[in-house]
C-alpha cells in the first residue's frame, strides 16, 4: 500500500521544510510514500473560516479515489502511543486499499464532508499544533513507526 501525507499549501519556514525533507527522505526506505502539496484556494485570504473550509474539502474530495483509506490528523482523533500507531500503520497496510492518505487540515481544520469521508481520525497530541508545524511532527512519527516495525533502535522504549 502506498502512504501518502497530504496538506493544503506552501510551508511557511524553511527550517519546517528542511526537517520534513530528512524524514521523507528516510521513509522512501521503508515504503512507497509521497508528500502532496495541495494548492491555496485562491483568495483563501479573504473568505471567512466556514467558506475556506468548504472549498479545502471540495479540493481534497475531488483527489480522493472511492478506495483510499483516509486518515484525518485531527486534535479530536484518537490519540496513541508510537508503539501504537506502528500497530495502526502495520494493520491498515493489510487492507485492500492501494493507498492510505494522511491528511491535515489548513488553519481552520475541515470541512463535514471531509469528516463524513474519513476513515479514522488520530490526534498527535492533546495540544494544538500549528498545521505547518504537525507536517513535520507527522512525518518524524511515521518514520519512528516504520523503525518500530522493523526493530531498529530508533525508537527507545
Amino acid at each position: 500500500m502506498k502512504v501518502e501525507f497530504w496538506w493544503i499549501g506552501k510551508t511557511a519556514f524553511s527550517y519546517l521544510d528542511e526537517g520534513m525533507a530528512i524524514y521523507e527522505k528516510r521513509l522512501g526506505h521503508y515504503l512507497p510514500f509521497a508528500s502532496v502539496v495541495l494548492p491555496d484556494v485562491k483568495n483563501a485570504g479573504t473568505m471567512p473560516p466556514d467558506q475556506l473550509k468548504q472549498k479545502e474539502g471540495e479540493l481534497v474530495i475531488s483527489r480522493l479515489k472511492k478506495e483510499d483509506l483516509l486518515v484525518l490528523l485531527d486534535e479530536r482523533g484518537r490519540q496513541m502511543t508510537s508503539v501504537e500507531f506502528a500497530g495502526f500503520i502495520e494493520q491498515k497496510r493489510q487492507l485492500s486499499s492501494k493507498r492510505m492518505v494522511f491528511l491535515v487540515g489548513g488553519a481552520w481544520g475541515f470541512s463535514e464532508e471531509v469528516y463524513q469521508r474519513a476513515d479514522f481520525k488520530i490526534a498527535l497530541s492533546k495540544m494544538t499544533f500549528s498545521h505547518q508545524m504537525v507536517r513535520l511532527f507527522f512525518l518524524e512519527q511515521l518514520y519512528r513507526a516504520m523503525t518500530i516495525l522493523r526493530g531498529e533502535s530508533y525508537h527507545n522504549e
